[in-house]
């Protein structure tokens, strides 16, 4: 079976970028539309910079498998 080129993972994987920010970007929203209102403005400046990082490590997932040589062996 031939393996998939670098060309076509970094087609695929701006597809996956795209597609895992905006489901990040949902789950954070419900997440905060969850908090009750009376919530400090600390408490939420905190959860606003967990919440606005999130979306790093899937990214960095697809960054690197996309980056990776064609012709390397699965890691």
């Amino acid at each position: 079976m031939p393996h998939m080129t670098q060309r076509n993972r970094k087609l695929i994987g701006a597809f996956l970028s795209v597609l895992s920010i905006v489901v990040w970007c949902v789950l954070a929203t419900s997440v905060y539309l969850a908090f009750p209102p009376e919530l400090p403005w600390y408490v939420l400046i905190v959860y606003f910079i967990v919440a606005g990082m999130g979306w790093l490590l899937p990214a960095m997932a697809i960054i690197k498998w996309m980056a990776r040589p064609d012709g390397a062996a699965k890691s």
